[in-house]
């Protein structure tokens, strides 16, 4: 395997491990299993984010319509977590592999405290050759608790654990350059640095049985190059993808990374739903901030402090027509920082290690 990788997330959508009829497709299952225990015996270390936990359910139980759809979705994943983890267990069996299952919601990211828990549970399983396989615990994620996708969920986990790439399955060769039905659509091989209009030629059509559109995928994707890992999204239904990409034999979308940020800066960079407060910056303090030069953000630019957070809050930077500059640790509460607006010499809100702009 030419790339280089040492460390690894693959995601496995569920338009990649689900048939036609919306039940599981184990042979397709395995075909991944297998590769990943050839990637595994390379010596990468890898972590498996994979969906498909409904469809697994459907195939195990038969539920009246009139159910709403969050108790169903409940009903389904909880049953068909149990499957899905077991059929990967079976197929790892097979090569004497253990997986693990990892269940987790949003709210474990929401502190660092739950955030380093998580990382250290990962890290334990992965110095004892253990496969984690991660997925969203839908029973008690209900609705604004959830991950946009498994996607987002992926890149969390890529940027927690400072893997090497994440590779992302779906059921398309990538990113196209228009709408991938139409004759003389391509493939983006590569795509730097964030590209404001991805999203207009992205199709917006979500896939048959997952949540998240290629838009959320490309949002993400540019979001965990930003903070220096490799992303790349390939067909899953494709025959030994993940083995053809790490030998740079497949025609895919690579999202190229950025220089490597702080574990820290990984963490801020994924909290804006954990952000407490909202501070407004002039255009002179916004221009400072995204020179690309090493600055902290200083009260001396701050218009407007629009709600109230404490000292180590995340808080929100926004710029004078409300749109987000970045994240960062606050150094000092709201009522000190509302005191020292537009002043000189004063200590800095938020250190620049502790800042992630977006």
């Amino acid at each position: 395997m030419s790339l280089g990788y040492k460390k690894i997330v693959v995601k496995v959508g569920s338009n990649v491990i689900t048939q036609a009829n919306g039940l599981p497709d184990e042979r397709r299952i395995n075909h991944l299993v297998n590769q990943l225990v050839a990637i595994k015996t390379q010596g990468i270390e890898v972590i498996l984010v994979s969906s498909g936990a409904v469809a697994s359910g459907r195939s195990l139980i038969q539920i009246a319509e009139k159910q709403d759809a969050v108790t169903t979705r409940q009903l389904l994943a909880a049953i068909g977590q149990v499957k899905l983890i077991n059929t990967y267990a079976n197929f790892f069996a097979e090569h004497d592999i253990k997986c693990a299952q990892v269940l987790v919601t949003k709210e474990d990211f929401r502190d660092r405290a739950h955030y380093l828990n998580m990382k250290n549970c990962m890290q334990i399983l992965l110095q004892h050759n253990v496969i984690p396989v991660v997925n969203e615990n839908d029973v008690v994620s209900v609705t604004e608790l959830m991950f946009t996708d498994n996607d987002e969920l992926a890149g969390l986990i890529a940027s927690m654990l400072n893997t090497d790439a994440l590779i992302i399955l779906s059921n398309v060769n990538g990113i196209y350059n228009g709408d991938p039905k139409i004759e003389g659509s391509k493939v983006i091989e590569e795509i730097e640095g964030s590209i404001a209009n991805l999203a207009s030629f992205i199709s917006t059509g979500k896939s048959q049985f997952g949540r998240g559109g290629m838009v959320t995928k490309s949002t993400m994707a540019q979001k965990v190059a930003k903070l220096g890992i490799t992303v790349h999204i390939a067909n899953g239904t494709t025959d030994n993808v993940l083995t053809a990409l790490l030998d740079e034999n497949l025609i895919h979308t690579r999202f190229v990374p950025e220089k490597s940020k702080s574990g820290k800066k990984k963490w801020i960079a994924h909290s804006e739903t954990n952000a407490k407060g909202i501070v407004k910056l002039n255009n002179g303090a916004k221009e400072v901030l995204t020179s690309g030069k090493a600055t902290s953000l200083l009260p001396i630019g701050i218009i407007e402090i629009k709600s109230d957070f404490l000292k180590g809050d995340i808080i929100k930077i926004v710029d004078e027509d409300d749109n987000l500059i970045g994240l960062g640790i606050a150094e000092y509460g709201s009522d000190k920082a509302r005191e020292r607006i537009g002043q000189k010499k004063q200590k800095a809100l938020v250190h620049y290690d502790y800042l992630y702009l977006s």
